[in-house]
């Protein structure tokens, strides 16, 4: 993919969809990348609702769940998405960020067995991950992000970041503390401002396996395994997320014919390196 005009294009300079929000300021000069969740049932729902001039809200992107790219501001123009916010010595963070939406329903509640989001959604048990905010002190359950959506999601944020020249790469839940709660646990933060910023300190610590290791769809033995699996003994993961001992990992090398595996496996058997 590439910029042209301010505008997110295939590599054939072919754009990507683009609904234009009438909620867009003046022209930007951005610094950060600010990634949120959008806490609603879809992308097509927060595409609709963020092109709505009476929602006073907006993004530069939307993407979907299903790695799909919707542009909705200029990356060169203020869109609203960042609220009464703060970071690096810069208040009101509109007019130096760059927003990202990723369709994700957020924080979820327990009724009975299942899960369910603030808005009565079901969610599956295999795309949950239980964890306690940075910013709470409470355990919740949040909705997981699939693997189309991050791969997405660091492609263009790594583009962005190249293109201008930003320094730093945060959730709304960093630059609004006690306001927000996004993108939340569920999203692997630092293992996405390691790889788009280059800083070697916050990169993810290389694990290896040591045994032959079923790679789960959801933390426990009850989940089905992952495409790829078993990994052969000395594999090397990295780690993307936690849940009680159940660590969900990114396999950093071909295994079994599968590229980019990516799944929940058990603390026991992992070895950190280095």
């Amino acid at each position: 993919m590439k910029i042209i005009n301010h505008r997110l294009c295939k590599d054939d300079g072919t754009p990507y969809p683009f609904v234009e929000s009438p909620n867009q300021g003046s022209k930007l000069t951005a610094e950060f990348l600010v990634m949120h969740y959008t806490a609603l049932d879809s992308a097509q729902e927060a595409i609709a609702l963020l092109a709505k001039a009476e929602h006073q809200a907006s993004a530069h992107l939307v993407i979907g769940r299903d790695g799909s790219i919707t542009q909705l501001v200029p990356f060169d123009t203020v869109a609203w998405h960042a609220g009464k916010s703060f970071w690096d010595g810069r208040t009101g963070l509109n007019n130096s960020s760059i927003g990202i939406e990723l369709d994700n329903v957020g924080w979820l509640k327990k009724q009975g067995t299942k899960w369910v989001s603030w808005f009565g959604k079901q969610i599956p048990e295999d795309e949950v991950l239980e964890a306690t905010h940075k910013n709470d002190d409470k355990p919740m359950g949040w909705h997981t992000y699939p693997e189309a959506q991050l791969k997405a999601a660091m492609e263009v944020g790594a583009l962005l970041v190249r293109t201008y020249k930003l320094k730093d790469v945060v959730g709304h839940d960093d630059i609004a503390p006690g306001r927000k709660l996004d993108p939340g646990p569920a999203f692997p933060m630092m293992n996405f401002r390691g790889r788009l910023m280059g800083r070697a300190e916050e990169q993810p610590v290389v694990h290896e396996v040591t045994a032959t290791l079923n790679v789960r769809s959801g933390p426990g033995t009850s989940n089905p395994t992952v495409p790829g699996s078993p990994l052969p003994l000395g594999t090397k993961v990295e780690i993307l997320a936690k849940q009680a001992e159940w660590r969900r990992v990114d396999v950093l090398q071909p295994v079994n014919g599968q590229m980019d595996i990516q799944g929940w496996v058990h603390q026991r058997y992992l070895k950190r390196l280095g």
